[in-house]
């Protein structure tokens, strides 16, 4: 749990598009690591999380009603739990105006990659930077260009996949992912059994060279394979440098080097042996990982928020349909709009399956400048792409949503009312900038419809790249 200061301020000149940036932050409280307590392997501990929360903010010297605003996120394996969503709704109530997220394996790659450093550190280094965030149970890759995401992937893969008594080499748990390596590797561990070392390094090696494989190979091993929960990366662009995030990683950038059972099973699982996996993989492979500005806390410390009045828009979603909140901000064209229908088409439909394909993401919010320029031409291709590549998002009966920067939001708006049908629920906005992590809400229209509220969420991280 992270507590902030944050300053925003307009730094748009005169009647510019308002560019709202947090221009300083100050962390006035964080928290130590605290293991997400389970009341077993499928259902999270509410009043026990509700008690952490509680306990951090008397150590702050604050209360819940001091906050402004915020980040709940819920990621990784606790994601995956039966109550998940129940305890983030309640957590919400702890503050003001939360940004309420579950974290898809695809968003929680870009926030990790964000949060440890990586989009920032690809931005200022102008190098095609990989962010491996390797956590309990699983390992999100995101991949970043000039700042932007160009990809993602995620393996199951993580510390808690094999649990150990602490200090001990009696195993108490096996996770499903796990079993598969275990195959794998020839092995017959079960729970209860007393495992050697050279057992657990077989098997963390076996993960960390699927880790590896994944960033660096495209004939994948049947292995990784099997243990990807997203198509594979493309690698149609260089991997010119590796960070590691995630609660492993300290033991990726430590000289650690295991003797015994017990020195792996000071967490009760293998995590700091997975961490020394992946370590030697890379050596192997030739990559010396780029040093991230945070390992296990690569993640938000608040979230920034400022309200938008935006007029001259096109509003044509039925009234009913709002107010949106948390609608998920991406950012489909992270190198300008294509030329072509067909390359618009492909774009938006990657971009918007990285975030919808695992369920976890409601709506989504296209966020692009607009046509390099607003011609006829250019506006009924971008539209002609923007409806194909959203076709199955679309056809789920969702909202389409654009958020543009340039001053065309009413002939693009009117352009896709006209092909897709009076009947189809449109929010096309401009004259606002947002950028892919961000979240948005969309209040009821006013004025006659001709004023939409809007909120944009900016999340905030805490980048000390090295």
């Amino acid at each position: 749990m992270v507590i902030s200061r944050l300053t925003i301020k307009n730094i748009a000149p005169g009647s510019a598009v308002p560019r709202m940036e947090i221009t300083d932050k100050e962390v006035l409280h964080r928290s130590d690591i605290h293991f997400t307590p389970l009341k077993d392997h499928d259902l999270i501990d509410a009043v026990a999380v509700a008690r952490i929360v509680v306990t951090e903010y008397q150590k702050a010297g604050l209360t819940p009603e001091g906050i402004d605003t915020g980040a709940v996120i819920i990621t990784g394996e606790t994601a995956k739990k039966e109550n998940a969503k129940n305890i983030l709704e309640s957590m919400a109530g702890l503050a003001g105006d939360f940004v309420v997220a579950t974290a898809g394996v695809n968003l929680e790659s870009i926030l990790a990659g964000k949060g440890s450093g990586a989009a920032a550190y690809s931005k200022e280094k102008h190098r095609v930077t990989v962010n491996i965030d390797i956590g309990g149970g699983t390992s999100n890759i995101g991949v970043f260009r000039e700042g932007r995401t160009i990809d993602t992937a995620c393996l199951n893969i993580g510390g808690h996949l094999i649990e150990i008594e602490k200090n001990s080499d009696k195993i108490t748990y096996i996770a499903a992912p796990a079993r598969g390596v275990l195959r794998e590797c020839g092995l017959s561990l079960a729970v209860g059994d007393r495992v050697h070392l050279s057992e657990l390094k077989t098997v963390a090696g076996m993960m960390a060279k699927s880790i590896v494989e994944s960033i660096t190979k495209s004939n994948l091993a049947d292995v990784t394979k099997e243990l990807l929960m997203t198509p594979p990366l493309r690698l149609d662009y260089p991997v010119e440098r590796v960070m590691i995030s995630g609660g492993v990683a300290d033991y990726v950038y430590s000289d650690f080097n295991p003797m015994s059972v017990a020195q792996v099973s000071q967490y009760g699982d293998i995590g700091p042996l997975l961490g020394w996996a992946v370590r030697e993989e890379l050596r192997q492979a030739g990559i010396d990982p780029v040093q991230p500005g945070e390992t296990i806390r690569a993640t938000v410390i608040g979230a920034g928020t400022h309200s938008v009045n935006l007029s001259g828009s096109t509003i044509t979603v039925r009234e009913e349909s709002l107010p949106l909140k948390n609608v998920s901000v991406i950012s489909p064209f992270p190198e300008g709009i294509p030329e072509s229908m067909e390359e618009i088409a492909a774009c938006v439909h990657i971009a918007v399956e990285r975030v919808v394909s695992d369920g976890s993401t409601q709506h989504v919010a296209l966020a692009m400048d607009g046509p390099e320029r607003v011609t006829f031409s250019a506006i009924q291709t971008l539209a002609d792409g923007l409806i194909k590549g959203m076709a199955p998002y679309l056809g789920e009966g969702k909202p389409l949503i654009i958020v543009l920067q340039k001053d065309c939001a009413k002939v693009l708006g009117q352009t896709l009312q006209i092909r897709m049908g009076s009947l189809a629920e449109i929010v096309c906005i401009d004259q606002v900038r947002v950028d892919e992590g961000d979240y948005i809400d969309l209040g009821k229209p006013l004025m006659g419809g001709r004023v939409v509220p809007v909120v944009v969420k900016t999340l905030v991280f805490e980048n000390r790249p090295q």
